[in-house]
């Protein structure tokens, strides 16, 4: 039996990160997260800290298990869902908020506000990201640090369509992701990724084909975006912690609030 869902134009985080993706994201995913990198930076930036687009808990219930004191933020309710679940299997209390990054309204202030992977880039537009900026300049307090990976993604070839991630489980589930179309915008800065996600097994097959968007920004531009948020450029360096290049298309922000 065959079930389809598709959705017409990029879906907002909180809904593509929903029902079967949701499912399939932790097996399918491109990248995982080394938690030490992270802890490094909370340790010195300062607890409370909070993880910006903390999805179903990777690294944020790592540092928990660390003792650290960080919360997590997603606009996904399936994937906060899910990190409870895992919380809870692990037996590691976590305090998760449910809400957009630049709708967020909490009722606290934090030393280090981070991104796990550039998440930023999932923000649709300038206006969207200037508007989490001023969020995220609102919840820091005076003397935070925000820590935000931002990258550029390369110019699609021909032979990026139709490639394929896929995962099977030991009782034989397939877990498949294919990038259907690739549409890019240098004048938006946006590139737009139709992909098609798929979980087989048996007679049993369902479809979900959803669009993924990604908003670029020079490093200029970012750091104009967040002076214009109150937030003051403190290093831009590579992944490796060296400096980073106006040539690099992959660089970390390091922003921090000044003083009061």
């Amino acid at each position: 039996m065959q079930t389809a869902a598709v959705t017409s134009g990029p879906p907002a985080a909180s809904d593509f990160y929903t029902g079967l993706v949701a499912e399939l994201y932790r097996y399918l995913r491109a990248e995982t997260f080394d938690p030490e990198p992270y802890a490094r930076f909370v340790e010195r930036s300062g607890q409370p800290a909070l993880e910006l687009g903390c999805g179903d808990g990777d690294p944020l219930l790592d540092l928990r298990a660390r003792g650290l004191e960080v919360e997590g933020l997603d606009s996904s309710l399936d994937m906060l869902e899910r990190c409870r679940a895992a919380a809870s299997d692990r037996g590691i209390d976590v305090t998760l908020h449910h809400a957009t990054f630049e709708g967020m309204k909490l009722d606290r202030r934090f030393g280090s506000i981070y991104f796990a992977g550039a998440t930023f880039n999932l923000l649709p537009d300038d206006e969207t990201a200037q508007a989490a900026l001023g969020r995220m300049a609102e919840h820091l307090r005076p003397g935070g640090s925000a820590l935000v990976p931002l990258f550029v993604p390369v110019s699609p070839a021909e032979s990026d369509v139709g490639q394929i991630r896929e995962h099977v489980t030991d009782d034989g589930v397939v877990m498949r992701l294919t990038v259907v179309a690739i549409v890019r915008d240098e004048a938006t800065r946006v590139q737009t990724t139709a992909l098609r996600y798929e979980r087989l097994h048996g007679t049993d097959h369902e479809v979900v084909d959803r669009s993924w968007k990604l908003h670029w920004f020079e490093q200029d531009r970012f750091a104009a975006m967040a002076a214009d948020a109150g937030l003051v450029t403190r290093s831009v360096h590579q992944a490796d912690g060296s400096p980073a290049t106006t040539h690099d298309t992959a660089f970390t922000f390091i922003l921090g609030r000044p003083e009061a």
